[in-house]
């Protein structure tokens, strides 16, 4: 499939953003950033909510975010990098490089199997408060300490996947041991040949205030700010910090034809899925990425989740698209707007084109029992439900006769084969009462 054409495009885009205006409220995330990537640029980028909860500040694009382990793509584009170079080869041992682990269990580990978390060594260590900020991220001597003890390696290794922040660790221990550090690596050979301001391996602390505050869980009680901190010896895992637009632009220089970072010979390697992550079986691991099926679409991409940040980004390389979202809440929700706009153009796909004039339809709609939206995607309508956590699950099409809507599609819960009936004047709707019967109301107040 090829890129969508420019009016479906914007058709999703634009019912998109209403997604996310909505749902950063209705789901109470303090904000939420998002950028889209698509026809070879940022085809959309917006900020809802707020920064800082306390001060009132509100959130913008520019807000800086920590992305957490979105730095474990960046990493594995970094040791890709080296391999093309001759520097290093996926096969081999982590001893070899780092010589304080040379002859120990995780010393034998590939490159590979680190990548793929194939190693099997221990997720965070064996005391992992750091997560909670109650102590520090793991210095150099501390991780190397952890790796050197043979109950690291938790089971053997190429058993089975086992996500692993140490392996990540060890393998910024690698690229450090290259004369590659992490940091310097993604300064020189990512983000500044990508012409990236934001994208930075760690915590930038010239420009702490501008990253949005992280907010704690509701469920732990009222949320609550947490400190933004350094991850020391874990920044291959753990550290990047970006925008949206920055971490949308990194993952858009993987698609196909862009050189600039990767051959598309190592992006094929970068992107072939080994392991089954155990969520089923159009979910899988690759090296530093994500690999997982949404509708007829083989899609890359990660996640990450730091102390009060969130995030998700998705690629579709058919499509050349790159979504990625940043919440500023610990239990914030970036998997549910992400996938929303694959799911729309999904839903958007092969439609012909309607009427001119049915835009006029098209609104956020409610009553007592809740909300709907009548949404133009494609040059269909549908009726859709934006309080859920997929808005198109229940999708029903609805077909234009007159100043009324037919419900030719959906669940037959939905008053399939009935109207909604519109009062327009001056070309704008007064009144709508749905296909149910009951009287609904446009717009919808701010919740």
């Amino acid at each position: 499939m090829t890129a969508p054409d420019a009016e479906t495009l914007a058709e999703v885009l634009s019912y998109y953003d209403t997604l996310l205006s909505f749902g950063q409220r209705y789901f109470r995330e303090p904000g939420v950033q998002v950028a889209v990537y698509a026809d070879g640029g940022i085809a959309y980028e917006a900020a809802f909510g707020q920064a800082n909860v306390e001060n009132g500040t509100p959130l913008t694009e520019r807000h800086l975010f920590r992305v957490a382990s979105h730095s474990k793509s960046v990493t594995a584009v970094a040791v890709l990098q080296l391999v093309e170079r001759g520097v290093l080869r996926l096969d081999d041992q982590a001893g070899a490089h780092v010589k304080e682990l040379d002859g120990t269990a995780a010393g034998r580990l590939t490159l590979r199997d680190l990548l793929s978390h194939g190693s099997g060594l221990t997720r965070n260590g064996p005391e992992a408060d750091y997560w909670q900020l109650e102590t520090p991220f793991p210095s150099r001597d501390l991780l190397l300490g952890w790796l050197a003890d043979a109950s690291s390696n938790v089971i053997e290794d190429n058993v089975r996947f086992k996500y692993s922040n140490i392996g990540y660790g060890l393998l910024g221990l690698v690229l450090e041991a290259t004369g590659n550090p992490f940091g310097e690596h993604v300064r020189t050979e990512i983000a500044g040949k990508l012409g990236l301001n934001d994208l930075t391996a760690e915590l930038d602390t010239a420009r702490r205030a501008e990253y949005a505050t992280g907010y704690s869980a509701l469920a732990f009680g009222d949320r609550v700010p947490l400190d933004n901190v350094g991850t020391d010896a874990l920044a291959a895992a753990t550290g990047v910090s970006s925008t949206a637009r920055d971490l949308a632009t990194f993952f858009a220089a993987l698609l196909p034809g862009d050189e600039r970072l990767l051959t598309e010979a190592s992006k094929r390697q970068l992107g072939h899925p080994l392991w089954a992550t155990g969520r089923g079986d159009d979910q899988r691991y690759a090296l530093g990425l994500h690999v997982l099926r949404i509708g007829e679409h083989e899609l890359l991409g990660h996640g990450g989740l730091y102390p009060g940040h969130t995030s998700r980004t998705l690629v579709d390389p058919e499509r050349k698209l790159v979504v990625s979202v940043l919440v500023n809440a610990v239990d914030g929700n970036p998997v549910r707007y992400v996938q929303q706009p694959f799911k729309l153009l999904d839903l958007a796909a092969s439609r012909s084109r309607g009427s001119a004039d049915l835009g006029r339809f098209a609104g956020r709609f409610g009553n007592i029992f809740g909300i709907g939206d009548i949404a133009l995607l494609g040059g269909q309508l549908y009726w859709l439900s934006p309080d859920q956590e997929d808005p198109t699950a229940e999708a029903a099409s609805l077909e234009p006769d007159g100043d009324t809507l037919r419900v030719t599609g959906g669940s037959g819960y939905g008053a399939y084969g009935e109207s909604f009936r519109y009062t327009f004047e001056a070309g704008k709707a007064t009144s709508v009462r749905s296909a149910d019967g009951m009287l609904v109301r446009s717009p919808i107040p701010p919740s």
